[in-house]
């Protein structure tokens, strides 16, 4: 029972304490594939608590002790009913070693370390990559600035936030309703306050309608409505707010491209394609202009299939495969150009320090794969096969002919040209290692 686990990250002890006392620390080493769900974080680990949601309505609330900075921390669970059927006690210790830092997690618990050791090698991994990305970004001239988020509670924000404030960075949330605390600010899409902005290095815009789903004409005036004006909007009153941000970035998506443009490779330079995701993402593009006009740096980020248990295709495969249901979809010849979210992650804190990113970026892994080579890998990595294929008449049934073409069945063979061109580094190029991450598969997990 229990578990000590401990590696080292190449990374100075005093930076990699003080990583851990800044807010989204717990959120970024939060595995993603387990049903917790962090409600709030400690205000110091000098006495503050954490409060975790479970299924069932449950609450682990973790109380920090034993605060003795830069070397040890501790976490305790106080929280009835589960400190009596749990007792857990997670002991952070930090030790100097060959110049870089030791970090050794000792868990007191009756949870068996068979079920802990796949958590603690994420935590451990995922800690020595965020602190490799932020150095890299200081290195490059990353300074601590002010950002403003949309759409920071979906997938993207979820992850991009905690990151960038263990960065350093203070975030604030441009929200719809009322604000929580002066790191929230209301935003109304359709008219922004003129002092939404002031205050602010740099925009981040995430905020739109989920496109999945039948492409009904409600959809499709969701999809779009919630992009192209909001943006203009947005980007108008950064450009025009004396000071305000000097750095735009907008989401955007490969469906510019079109929903089948067979084995061509696209890169940010090839001709948009055709279909209503194409006209809804060349607008949204487009609606960034007034900012660029004004003198700011824009830069759009076109997103392909975002890995993560937590959201898109691979919260639905997920449980599917897990169960030995899973299987390529029709021929499983369509291209699926895909990105971890980390990696993605990593692409907008790179759009915020970069000066020689602007235009359209293409946010893909450098290996795109066919759905047949995507659903063999995911079924290798949960040990389970992959034997049921999807007749191209499921996602028609389920999406509509449109939104069959559009999303199950696009293939879009997207080439991240500009990121290779300024060396970028990708935590996870090729599919595999990222599941194995994403999923708690990682063989070094198993003891």
């Amino acid at each position: 029972m229990g578990l000590t686990y401990s590696s080292v990250v190449g990374h100075p002890r005093p930076e990699v304490f003080a990583w851990h006392e800044r807010p989204g620390a717990v959120l970024r080493l939060t595995p993603p594939w387990t049903p917790l769900r962090v409600v709030r974080e400690a205000s110091t680990l000098a006495g503050g608590a954490a409060v975790l949601r479970l299924p069932l309505g449950l609450r682990w609330v973790a109380r920090h002790t034993g605060y003795e900075p830069p070397e040890r921390f501790v976490d305790e669970l106080v929280s009835a009913p589960l400190r009596w059927v749990v007792p857990w006690r997670h002991t952070h210790e930090f030790h100097e070693e060959g110049g870089g830092t030791r970090v050794t997690d000792t868990v007191a618990t009756r949870v068996p370390e068979a079920l802990l050791r796949p958590m603690f090698t994420y935590r451990h991994r995922q800690l020595g990559l965020d602190l490799a990305a932020q150095a890299t970004a200081r290195n490059a001239g990353d300074w601590p600035k002010v950002v403003a988020v949309t759409g920071s509670r979906g997938l993207v924000g979820s992850a991009l936030v905690p990151f960038l404030t263990t960065a350093g960075h203070r975030v604030i949330r441009l929200v719809r309703g009322a604000p929580h605390g002066p790191d929230e600010r209301r935003w109304d899409p359709r008219s922004p306050a003129d002092d939404l902005l002031r205050g602010v290095d740099a925009v981040i815009h995430l905020a739109g309608a989920s496109i999945a789903g039948r492409f009904t004409d409600a959809h499709r005036a969701a999809v779009r409505g919630t992009r192209t004006g909001p943006t203009t909007a947005l980007a108008a009153l950064a450009g025009r707010t004396a000071d305000g941000p000097r750095v735009f970035v907008s989401a955007s998506a490969i469906g510019y491209y079109g929903p089948d443009r067979g084995d061509e490779v696209l890169t940010e330079t090839s001709a948009p394609g055709d279909g209503f995701l194409a006209d809804v993402v060349r607008d949204w593009e487009r609606a960034t202009a007034v900012a660029a006009e004004a003198g700011l740096r824009v830069v759009t980020v076109r997103t392909g299939l975002v890995q993560s248990p937590r959201g898109g295709t691979l919260r639905l495969f997920y449980p599917l495969f897990a169960a030995g249901l899973g299987g390529r979809l029709g021929d499983g010849r369509m291209w699926q150009s895909w990105i971890g979210i980390d990696d993605l992650v990593d692409v907008y804190h790179r759009a915020l320090y970069d000066e020689r990113l602007s235009g359209p970026v293409n946010a893909v892994a450098p290996t795109p794969v066919r759905n047949a080579a995507y659903t063999a890998t995911l079924a290798t990595v949960l040990r389970r096969p992959a034997l049921l294929p999807v007749p191209d008449l499921g996602p028609r049934l389920l999406l509509g002919q449109e939104g069959a073409d559009e999303l199950a069945q696009a293939s879009q063979r997207v080439s991240p040209e500009a990121l290779l061109a300024l060396g970028h580094r990708f935590r996870h190029p090729t599919l595999e290692p990222v599941l194995r991450h994403l999923l708690g598969r990682d063989p070094r997990a198993r003891g």
